[in-house]
């Protein structure tokens, strides 16, 4: 040894002195730019590196990282309804995470983990020899790592030159500034539980539950190395796409832990023989019970937290909300019932022996705007070659038959006097369908819009007890064009009062109204009231509501009406909270603004009592039992497209949307289709379980704030007072100060008194109530 010891040191003594000859014969001048230029290629890079490090995440930053506390959002009741989190994932502490897992980590990733400060630079050096040998390698330490997982955006991650090279400096700086404030195993619980793992899953745990289906401490030492391998390159070594590669990786990844001693190698050949098992579930983020809600939230509450200083998703902000979770378990139950009865009726309809079949112009037309087939004609097929393909494949057909037949629905509560969202529903299942039919849904509204063409009138000097004939009706639309607006039915030919017009949905009587007051009129009612968002159409026809509109304008514009004319904006947040119960912003809600004249308000919630004691809505008492004083108004649209149906409490309005996303599907149900069938169930349910469970009193009334009382007789005679105690009650006796007729008013009928004989839209034939019984509801 000493003699080899001995010639290797007179080697090298010969080498130092070979250059030192040669860099003689050097000239002096360049001798010196040499030299000059040997030190000012590492200043450089000092001085670069120097230049970045503001450009590169804050120690502050980085604590904050490791202590991250999603936002939450809370009920008005104190219940976690939704938090705001980076990614689907479970923060675990390290010792809740399998030993297997942190030797198979350290093993493979970065065995001098414990003994560096951050940067391995002989795993560097050696990864540099390596890519120049064409063999390129990863010299990143864990530490490295995860620098580049808690901050992307900051480090970047480009890996062309010279992009590359700051890239890894601030990569380098931010490594060094974790390891100044986290420990060694801070550092590896906060790795391993912000890694991903494809499939929506962030962290080990997530990724335990995704392809093993248990937790992150019970992973064996298969399923850790499993794992592990992962982080290769998550999409090439996918255990459920891609097995043999997974599994080649997982072997080698077991081989570097006996390299490194944590495994035995004993063990290693029988273990390597072992099949790959996974139990792949993917795993769906919780988003809690009113996502919808929680996402539309999202963006405002962001906007909030970066004027104000805050991360969403890091700071622990704590959201106080005005839904109340009783009210809001209740909706998403009623729903779910509703919509699986509905479910029902459309598979039926659309089964293939009814409707769903390749010879249905409508199935392919919804072919022909399939991915499907756009993607076979991009790729050579003619447009009919494409489309009988599709029409032929039969597992095709039926996952379009179940996307595009899927009933949706939408539900919406809220507090007509304070505006406080009770309740929000988006759809029938936000996994499923995210899309939100409360605000982002426009659709027509039916006969939902009607109580702004009436509200119109009664604004105008029209009173409920106001008749007109119930018959055709022809309104002239200009250049030659007529409107021919009808019912269900035959007209009756009788005269039918304002008030029966309204309960009984009558479009002949609805269409007259609106003559009389015209849609400008109506549009800016229904404006003024809460439809603020969606453009309305002035024609006549918007009398029926053939403007489409959202959910949550009209549960707001119904809302006014309970409130008398005044218009309260929709508050969704009442204060928002720091993790330690600190108040940083109360919102106050806005004040109410009289948009309608209150006395005809309080005529039309009056009158709209009689849509569900007598009219289309009837099913609120008869089916849920609901006594309370409630006034209301169902609607259904063309071809029974859409369902609607919005329920009047004086301390809740709640509104409820059945249909599909595609319009050109229906429940092909006359009986079905109805907004009495379809939406109201929704409503009548959740109004019942509310009143019986308390969350909603049942004892609250509306109030009337304008009593027109009639004078009594002066001479008080029997017949005198008689008519002066009918007009106490609505009959049709007037006071001296009862506003004039209202214009268009034929004479009332004489006769018998008998009140004529009207049709019910659900097919019995009735009277109308008498006046008295009418007017007040």
């Amino acid at each position: 040894m000493r003699t080899l010891l001995l010639s290797f040191q007179a080697r090298a003594a010969a080498l130092f002195r070979w250059l030192a000859g040669l860099f003689a014969w050097i000239p002096r001048p360049l001798r010196r730019a040499l030299m000059w230029g040997a030190l000012a290629v590492p200043a450089a890079v000092l001085v670069y590196t120097l230049v970045l490090i503001p450009f590169t995440p804050s120690i502050s930053d980085i604590r904050k990282a490791k202590s991250e506390l999603p936002a939450q959002l809370m009920s008005v009741d104190g219940k976690l309804l939704a938090e705001y989190r980076w990614a689907n994932r479970e923060w675990v502490e390290l010792s809740q995470i399998s030993p297997n897992v942190v030797d198979a980590l350290i093993a493979t990733e970065d065995h001098r983990f414990y003994d560096h400060f951050g940067l391995d630079w002989r795993r560097t050096a050696s990864s540099v020899v390596h890519t120049l040998r064409g063999d390129p390698q990863g010299g990143s330490t864990i530490t490295q790592q995860l620098a580049r997982n808690l901050f992307p955006e900051e480090i970047g991650r480009s890996r062309v030159f010279p992009q590359a090279l700051t890239r890894k400096l601030k990569e380098a700086i931010t490594a060094l500034k974790i390891e100044a404030s986290y420990t060694k195993d801070e550092i590896l619980e906060t790795y391993l539980n912000t890694v991903p793992f494809l499939y929506n899953a962030y962290g080990i745990e997530m990724a335990a539950r995704t392809y093993f289906d248990k937790s992150a401490d019970k992973l064996n030492v298969l399923e850790s190395a499993t794992l592990i391998g992962m982080l290769k390159g998550t999409a090439y070594y996918n255990p459920v796409l891609n097995p043999e590669r997974a599994q080649a990786r997982r072997n080698t990844v077991l081989s570097q832990m006996v390299k490194r001693g944590k495994l035995e190698e004993k063990q290693l050949e029988a273990l390597q023989k072992r099949p790959l098992r996974v139990n792949f579930e993917r795993q769906t983020e919780v988003m809690g019970p009113a996502p919808h809600f929680a996402m539309q939230l999202r963006k405002q509450l962001i906007e909030w937290a970066d004027s104000h200083g805050y991360n969403l998703y890091a700071d622990g902000l704590v959201i106080r909300t005005t839904i109340d979770s009783r009210l809001q378990a209740i909706a998403n139950q009623a729903v779910a019932r509703q919509g699986r009865q509905l479910q029902g009726v459309a598979d039926t309809a659309w089964s293939q022996r009814n409707g769903w079949g390749p010879k249905s112009e409508l199935v392919q037309t919804l072919v022909r705007e399939s991915p499907e087939y756009r993607n076979a004609v991009d790729k050579g097929q003619t447009p009919e070659e494409a489309l009988q393909a599709l029409l032929d494949d039969t597992a095709f057909l039926q996952k379009l038959r179940a996307e595009k037949t899927r009933v949706q629905a939408g539900f919406l509560a809220q507090d007509p006097v304070t505006g406080h969202v009770l309740a929000w529903v988006g759809s029938r299942d936000f996994a499923q369908d995210p899309f939100d039919h409360v605000q982002a849904a426009r659709r027509q509204p039916g006969s939902t819009f009607k109580p702004f063409v009436y509200g119109a009138a009664f604004a105008s000097g029209a009173s409920p007890s106001d008749t007109l004939m119930d018959g055709p009706v022809e309104i002239p639309l200009g250049g030659g064009r007529v409107w021919r607006p009808t019912d269900g039915g035959p007209p009756s030919d009788q005269p039918m009062t304002l008030a029966d017009g309204l309960a009984f949905s009558k479009n002949t009587i609805t269409a007259q109204v609106m003559q009389q007051v015209g849609p400008a009129r109506v549009a800016e009612v229904a404006r003024a009231l809460g439809v603020r968002q969606s453009p309305l159409e002035e024609v006549p026809s918007l009398a029926l509501g053939t403007s489409p509109v959202t959910l949550k304008e009209m549960v707001t514009a119904y809302s006014s009406i309970a409130n008398l004319g005044r218009y309260v904006e929709p508050v969704l947040i009442t204060r928002i909270e720091d993790r330690h119960g600190k108040v940083l912003e109360t919102f106050a809600p806005s004040a109410p603004e009289t948009v309608f004249e209150p006395r005809a308000a309080q005529t039309l919630r009056n009158t709209m009592r009689g849509a569900i004691d007598r009219g289309t809505a009837t099913a609120i008492r008869t089916r849920y039992g609901i006594q309370a004083d409630v006034a209301g108004k169902t609607g259904t649209t063309q071809d029974n497209t859409d369902g609607w149906f919005i329920l009047m409490h004086a301390r809740v309005v709640a509104g409820a949307w059945a249909g599909f996303n595609d319009g050109r599907i229906t429940l092909r149900s006359d009986a079905w289709g109805q907004g009495a069938r379809s939406a109201l169930p929704m409503v009548g349910e959740f109004m019942q379980q509310a009143i019986r469970t308390r969350a909603i009193n049942g004892n609250d009334r509306f109030v009337d704030e304008f009593v027109d009382t009639p004078p009594p007789p002066a001479d008080g005679s029997l017949g005198a007072m008689r008519e002066w105690i009918r007009g106490l009650f609505g009959g049709d006796a007037q006071s001296p100060s009862a506003p004039a007729p209202w214009p268009g008013t034929p004479p009332r009928p004489s006769g018998d008194g008998l009140p004529p004989v009207t049709t019910d839209p659900a097919g019995s034939s009735r009277p109308p109530v008498p006046a008295e019984e009418r007017v007040g509801g």
